[in-house]
Order: C-alpha cells, then structure tokens, then sequence
C-alpha cells in the first residue's frame, strides 16, 4: 500500500544536512527550527489541524532563494508546503510530518506597474490589498477582491484561484493572471508565458498552475492585468422576509440589463452573527435575508441603482437602504467580509464552507442545508456571492465538545455531497487543501483524477510538493 504523505514521515536523510544546506544557500535569519514558531506556523485558517510536525521553516526573499530551498529539498526528499500568509480555509498550507515550510511573506516588491500595456507585476508575498491600493493610486484597478483580501497574498490568491465579491462582473483571479514565474520540484525556474494579452502557443500552463495550490510549482513572480479604474461604488442593501423573495431578486437583477459589479447574500443566522460581530455596521435585524447589490458604472450608476431598488421592491423588500456614498457601501462589505469569524464566533469554532451550485438550485441548497442544521443541531449561516451561485455555509460547534465536533464534521460532508448533488462543485474558491480530499471521488471521475495526477507526476516526480494536498 502506498503510504499517506499527511501521516507518514518523509523517508529523508539526516535532518541535519538538510538543515545545513539550507543554512548554507539562505541567510542566517531566513531558517528558522525555534519549536514554538514552527507550531504557530503549522496551520492555515481552517478548522483542519496539521497531520505532523514541520522540520523548518524558511523565509526566502526571491526567485534563486526559493530555487535553492527547492534543490536541496528535491535532492533530499523532503516536503515542501508553501506558505503565504495562511488565511486559507481548506487545510492547503498546513504542515505535513517533516515538511519545510516555505513562506512567501518577504516577498513584497510591486516591480513594475505599466499603464500603457495595463499590467503590474508582483512577488507572490504582496497583500492583495496592497496591490489594490498600489495601482488605484495610479488610476488603475485590480478586481479580484477575495473576502480575506486585507490578510491574504496574491500568492496565496494564484494558489486558490481565488474568487470574491466582484466575480459576478469581472472574473476570478486566472482572468487577471497574464504570466508566471514558477519554481518546479527540481529547483528549475520557468516562465509559464509573455505577459501579452493574447497568448496561444503550447499548452495553457498558467491556467495549470493557477489552483493548483502549490502542489505543481512555487510561484516567484506574477503578471496581473489590470483595468482602468471604476467610478465609485454605490448600491442597495435590501431586506426580506424570506430566503425565497432574496434569491428571486438577486435572479431579477442578474437577468436585467443592470449587471452589478457585487452581488451578495446572507440567510437570517449571519445577519445576525454579523450584527453582533459588528455592531457599528447599523445592519438590521430581524429579517430573513439580505441582498447587497454594488454597481461601479460611471454614466449608469444611478440608473443601476434605481434599477436594484425597484427590483428589491417588487419582490417584497422589508426595507432597501439605497447608498450613494461609498462609505456607507464600505461599512456593509465590512461587515459581509466578516462572515466567518463572526459565525465561528457564535460557538468559538466553525467549518467554513464553499460550494457553488447552479443558481437555478439555490432553493433547494439553502432549503436543504437548513435541514442539515436541524437535524444536526448546530447552527449553520450561509453567505455569499449569489449572482455566481458560490455560497459559504458556515458550521458553528464547540471545539470543546466532542458530540459537537463529529457533528460539525458531519454536516460538512453532507453539503458537500448536496453540492455535487445539485450539479455543482465542492468548492468554488477556497480549493481543496487537505479538508476536501474525500470529496473529490464524488465529483471528478476515476479517469479525470488519474489525468490530474499523471500531471503533478510529470512537474513533481518525487512527490514532495505539499503532498496530501488538492489531489
């Protein structure tokens, strides 16, 4: 039987010589075996414990540091996790028996930002929000704006193709992905593509490489398209007293000329999850759901805006709070960004979910998992990007609690067989990791798995890129 390279240490040489080579290619401060910093490291933002413990961390600043952990590491057999800056929630940067963690997080230059080709090109450690506010102080705009995007990496973002709050208009992070440079297995760095527009020949493996959470190459260095920056935001917040009324509205603004550049959801738990969280948001309370939908037109913006408040009123609205002003907006997707803690907050642990179905099944998703909590009797809030179908239900349990617990873990596996189930996926955003490996048998057939790892064979013979994970 082949071994689980989540449980099974590595078959390496003495722990010492891999330590003194990478000693020997990084800075004194860039390798790090303090116990106490290699367990506060350990694990991502999931509720997935790490399956062993690390031998090291390393810290390297560029590509030829990185390419040099890599050949010591291939030459030795040793794990090699890569790490951002872990606000994943699926297990994908946790630590796996033996395993150097190699973190991104010195990497932080913004090299380059065109405005005539409309591209900047980064280091994998840059926060997303950093870049964000990098180019819109030159008039540009990156849209991909992923939940966690003041906490999390564009490394981490390629790592997860991430999505966000704008994906209903823009696109996921591959749609701004132009170029990678990529460390393989063996420590040889490669140019994944020119960072033109268009680009065809060879196989497309940037696309490869963007979600492949690491397990195919280290990205060093990122070419993202960019676009000219929007008019600022204005939209509606709008209440119901039902999940039914929401879902039809957020139908009505989708198949209206009117295509929000945001358009969110949250049931009756996280409204109020969140008004506890963040009282300052002035989110109300009682209702069943809400819907936040965000134009950023310029010439149309008010017309969009007219258009959400009238939609929101013909199908039953309680109340539709219209904003003009973007700092009303910024207090509303504060606190929609706080879907998680403020639910793992309710018991002090949570699963966090994301599934995507299609929207014509949302219904039935959102009627089922309030099933599940029932009959679990945990509470289970569910939020998300509705005009894409890629929701989060979120499990709120007590860690401390064993019955609980197996609970939690439970209503996991059941929503995401639900998902499959209504001919959607198991995860829209977030990835695999280590915490929806299982599921994928549901999803993927025997054959395309085997393509898939037939893949990670050719760029990973010897196994040791985050082994365990996504596939």
């Amino acid at each position: 039987m082949t071994p689980d390279p989540l449980t099974t240490a590595p078959t390496a040489p003495d722990p010492g010589a891999v330590l003194d080579e990478l000693r020997a290619a990084l800075p004194a401060d860039a390798v790090v075996t303090d116990p106490d910093r290699l367990t506060a490291r350990a694990q991502d933002g999931s509720a997935t414990a790490p399956t062993g413990a690390p031998l090291v961390l390393v810290l390297p600043a560029d590509t030829g540091q990185v390419s040099a952990v890599l050949r010591v590491a291939y030459a030795h057999r040793v794990p090699v996790v890569p790490q951002g800056l872990r606000s994943g929630l699926a297990g994908g940067a946790n630590a796996v028996p033996g395993a150097i963690l190699l973190s991104t997080e010195r990497m932080t230059a913004i090299r380059r930002i065109d405005h005539v080709d409309q591209v900047v090109v980064v280091q994998p450690g840059v926060v997303t929000k950093d870049l964000v506010d990098a180019v819109a102080a030159e008039g540009l705009f990156y849209p991909p704006d992923p939940a966690s995007y003041a906490i999390s990496t564009i490394g981490g973002n390629i790592a997860t193709n991430a999505g966000g709050m704008r994906c209903v208009k823009y696109g996921v992070t591959r749609d701004f992905v132009r170029a990678l440079e990529v460390v393989l297995a063996d420590g040889t760095v490669i140019r994944t593509a020119p960072g033109t527009v268009k680009a065809v020949a060879g196989l497309d493996l940037t696309a490869l490489v963007v979600g492949s959470e690491g397990t195919l190459g280290v990205v060093t260095e990122a070419t993202l398209g960019l676009l000219p920056a929007p008019a600022p935001d204005r939209g509606v917040a709008a209440t119901f007293d039902s999940v039914t009324a929401a879902l039809e509205a957020a139908n009505a603004v989708i198949a209206s000329p009117h295509r929000p550049s945001t358009l969110e959801f949250v049931d009756g738990e996280v409204l109020a999850a969140l008004a506890a969280h963040d009282p300052e948001a002035g989110l109300p309370v009682g209702a069943r759901a809400m819907l936040i939908a965000i134009t950023d037109e310029a010439e149309a913006g008010l017309g969009d805006v007219e258009a959400y408040r009238q939609i929101a009123e013909a199908h039953g609205a309680l109340a539709v709070d219209v904003a003009h002003d973007p700092e009303r907006l910024h207090q509303l997707m504060r606190a929609r960004r706080a879907l998680n803690p403020a639910m793992r907050a309710i018991r002090g642990g949570s699963i966090n979910e994301d599934v995507a179905v299609p929207r014509t099944r949302l219904p039935e998703l959102l009627d089922r998992i309030a099933d599940i909590s029932a009959q679990t009797g945990l509470p289970i809030g569910t939020g998300g990007h509705v005009g894409d179908g890629n929701l989060h239900p979120v499990i709120a349990f007590d860690p401390a609690d064993p019955v609980q617990v197996d609970a939690a873990h439970d209503a996991h596996t059941r929503i995401l067989g639900l998902a499959v189930e209504l001919g959607g996926t198991v995860t829209g955003e977030h990835g695999i990791g280590v915490e929806k490996r299982g599921a994928l048998p549901g999803e993927l057939s025997p054959r395309v798995l085997e393509i898939q790892r037939g893949i990670k064979d050719v760029l990973d013979p010897l196994g040791i890129l985050n082994p365990g994970k996504k596939l």
